[in-house]
Order: structure tokens, then sequence, then C-alpha cells
């Protein structure tokens, strides 16, 4: 048995899932960083992707024993245009592992070489954003947002041709899937029910297996995500997080977030706000972010129309029947979220107006989303470390601070409780942009990787400030702003 052991269940589905092939090796293979934590929970022999034969697996150069590289297939909507094939066009599944809970999770090599779906490109990944992605994904899980994760990147030695030349590298990333609604798409545009219910029988098998045995499997599995998807769109939202493109090729079934190119957490509360340097119109700004996922989970339905039922007028009732529940479930969500970020037991509808009021306020005063949040739970709490000494609220916002504490003596929350609520709803530290393009430029241009390793450690731990975490949590002074975010390709 090798290093890592292998249990590889979708290079078992039929072929016209995905191209076997291997990666491209690289000239010069350098190790940047191994997720440690990660790599024994995935039960990865200790140390060895530190190893010269480690380091080269993930560069490509090199495929383990019980490893079988495949890039899948899969089509989508991107901007609302429908691309019919997509697919993994510099990535490769490298094989899957069971963590020591026993659940599944893919290693995908990203950045590996061109596939069959490259689309002319050279699959290759740039080493920004490798480094962004490690960062933001990492920066994700320790906030407990669902999401795919880095497990090594390592520097590949080569050049890549760009709108300029820039260092490679490659992404070693970890889900619970890579499974896409434009894995659902692909198949039902070619009318390949027989493919389609493969994917259907195999999601439920692997991501919501107590759905198994339901008298409509397509229904299950589509309920299934839409809960998924409003739980995950609505932590997003919470953390004033915008994802940049939410198109369905990057929208899991599984319900973790992926693609960490042009997203970004926002500095100052605006809700139109929008990194994405592609993102011309808008369309994934931060309050659109609900709106997208509600159609994309609508495109999903569409595709598994053939398997609802025989009748397609029955098959539309139910697929709009199960799409309907995503606004009310995503209010659920978010309203049980805002009221852990403020302290109380739940917001209710006479709760509305005092919550709108925070919002606009916020919006006119330009205040920080995250260290706003952090300042309430302070003046709620009183814990030993305050973000008072960095950041206070602005004056606009005292008049509804006076109305927010009355409402909290009102509420029938513990101390304790809305203590340890409002500390794991409200983050001191999140991946600023301006840090992370410190971090990315110190690399790309000096070779200095410590600005990275130094901003993923305090990113680890994202609730806990002390004197050193100043430079980590404060906004960006102007000349700091990054106002767009790019694309990895």
């Amino acid at each position: 048995m090798g290093p890592i052991s292998f249990d590889n269940s979708y290079a078992r589905l039929p072929a016209q899932f995905y191209t076997r092939q291997s990666a491209t090796p690289v000239s010069e293979p350098g190790l940047i960083r191994v997720n440690h934590a990660l790599a024994a929970s995935l039960g990865i022999a200790e140390g060895w992707l530190e190893t010269a034969e480690g380091i080269a697996s993930i560069a490509g150069n090199h495929t383990p024993e019980g490893a079988e590289p495949l890039a899948a297939v899969y089509a989508g909507h991107q901007f609302g245009s429908y691309n019919p094939q997509l697919g993994d066009g510099r990535a490769l599944l490298l094989g899957e592992v069971l963590d020591r809970q026993g659940k599944r999770f893919d290693i995908q090599l990203k950045g590996s070489g061109p596939t069959p779906y490259s689309r002319g490109g050279d699959g290759r990944s740039p080493l920004g954003p490798v480094l962004r992605e490690y960062l933001v994904s990492e920066a994700m899980h320790a906030l407990g947002v669902p999401t795919t994760r880095a497990l090594a990147a390592v520097s590949t030695g080569e050049p890549v041709m760009r709108d300029s030349v820039l260092p490679g590298a490659v992404l070693a990333r970890v889900a619970a899937s890579h499974i896409r609604i434009g894995s659902f798409q692909f198949f039902a545009a070619r009318k390949d029910s027989e493919a389609l219910q493969c994917l259907v029988d195999y999601c439920l098998q692997r991501h919501y297996p107590e759905q198994v045995g339901r008298e409509n499997p397509a229904l299950a599995l589509l309920q299934s995500v839409i809960r998924a998807q409003a739980s995950l769109v609505s932590r997003w939202q919470l953390l004033g997080f915008i994802h940049g493109v939410m198109n369905t090729d990057n929208m899991l079934i599984c319900g973790e977030t992926i693609d960490y190119g042009p997203c970004a957490f926002m500095d100052a509360f605006d809700p139109g706000k929008v990194f994405s340097s592609i993102d011309r119109g808008g369309r994934y700004a931060y309050r659109n972010q609900p709106g997208i996922a509600h159609w994309n989970l609508a495109v999903l339905a569409q595709a598994l129309l053939p398997l609802l039922h025989s009748d397609q007028e029955q098959a539309v009732a139910l697929a709009q029947d199960a799409v309907d529940t995503f606004p009310t479930l995503f209010e659920a969500a978010h309203l049980q979220g805002l009221a852990d970020k403020l302290g109380l037991a739940e917001v209710g509808a006479e709760d509305k107006p005092l919550v709108d009021e925070l919002f606009e306020l916020m919006a006119a005063a330009n205040s920080d989303f995250t260290l706003t949040f952090r300042r309430l739970y302070d003046h709620a709490n009183e814990p030993e470390h305050q973000v008072g000494e960095w950041f206070e609220l602005p004056d606009s916002l005292l008049p509804w601070l006076a109305r927010w504490r009355k409402r909290l003596a009102a509420d029938f929350l513990t101390a304790q409780t809305r203590e340890q609520r409002m500390r794991q709803a409200n983050p001191a530290l999140i991946p600023r942009n301006h840090k992370v393009e410190e971090a990315i430029r110190a690399a790309e241009d000096e070779g200095d990787f410590s600005p990275f390793h130094g901003l993923l450690e305090q990113l680890a731990s994202p609730f806990d400030i002390d004197a050193s975490s100043s430079a980590y949590l404060l906004p960006p002074r102007p000349e700091e702003e990054v106002r767009r975010t790019f694309c990895g390709t």
C-alpha cells in the first residue's frame, strides 16, 4: 500500500464522465506548504508530502500508487450564458480517500497541465491564484464555512504566460467531491437519462445517504442540494464574502464553496459591492448572491426534469415546488445567523426595522463589515481583548447602539450563551484583500513566502485577537485598498 490509501469511486463510473490522463510534468518542483493537520485527517503517511516523491506527486511528475488521475467533464452557465462543454481544463482528480471518520474526499491537482477540456489553454496556474486559494479556502474552513480545502502547494520552476510572465504553481485541493450543477447539465443537454440517473444515485450515496431509498431519488437530491446551498450562501452573506463567479459549474452538489479566483471579503459595507474584474454588470454583487443561487438551483431542477416524472407537466410542478422553497430556507438560515451576530435568541418581524437600520447606517458610514459586528460583540460581552483598541463604531451608530442594548436587555438568552454565539458568529480576522495581495506580491516579486505563511497562521484562529493582531485585522488604508480581483486562469 502506498503513502495515500486511494479508493476511487468516481473512476468506476462510466467512461463518458471523464477522460483518464496523467498530469504534465514540470521542470523544477519545489515545496511551498503542506497542510499537516488535513493530511493527517486523510490518513496520508506522516511527512510524505514533504519528501521528493510527495512533492513530485503534487507537481504532477509522479503518479502515486493507487491514484487514477482523470479530468471530469461538465457544462455550465457562465455569467448567464450556457456553455455545453467545459470540464477540468487545468485540473486532474488524482483520486479519493476515506478520512478517519470514513468520509470520502477528492484529492485534485489544480494547475497540472492541459486536458481535452482546456479549450486552447495551457492548463497551468500562476503562483498568485494558488496562494490566494490556499489562504482564502483555509480561512473559510476556520470560519466554519463548508469549503474545498488546500492540502499542499508547490512551485513548478516554470513561467506561466498571462498578461505578463508569472511563476507557476500547483495546488492540491481537497473536496467532498467536485461534482457540480454543470455535471448534470452536461448529460441533460445530451438527453442521456441513463447517465443522469447514474449521477443522481452516485451523489445520493456519496453526499446524502440518508435520502437513499426515497421514492423519487432525483427529487430527494434536488431538495437536499437546495437545503445545502441555502445554508452555504447565508453563511457567505453573514461574513461579507463575495464569491465572484457563481456560475453553475462552480456550484458543488455537496454544498461546499469552490473557486477562489476573483473572490473577496468586503471591507467597508456596500450591498452592491463587486470585486471580480470580469463581472462588469454586477451579476454576482454581494446583494445578488442569494438570487443567483436560486437561479442556479432552478437550472439544476431543469436538468433533472426527465427523472422527476415521466409526465412533463408533473415533472415541472415537482421541480418548481422544490425550487420555490429556497427563499424561505435561505431567509431562515440568514435570520438565525443575524440573531447570532447580534446576540439575540431570534430575529423576529418586530426586529426587522432595527436590523435594516444597522445595515443602512453601516453603508452610509462606509463602516467596516467585519469589525462593526466584532465591536458589537465587545459591547455586549466585554471580553478580555477588544477590537476597540483599533476600531470604534462610527458616531452615527450610537443612537442605534442604545436601542440595540435595550433589545438585548429584553432578550432571554443567558449571558454565557450570548457570548458563545456572538463570538463564533463575529470573527475579528478575515483574509483582507490587501493582506492577501501583500503575500502574493512578496512571493511573486521577491520569492519571499514569509508573509504568506504568517497570514495563514493568523487566519487559522479568526476569532482570537491579541497585541499582534492589529497588522491583520485593520481595514486597508486608502492606498492599500484592492478594488479588483482576478480569475486564476
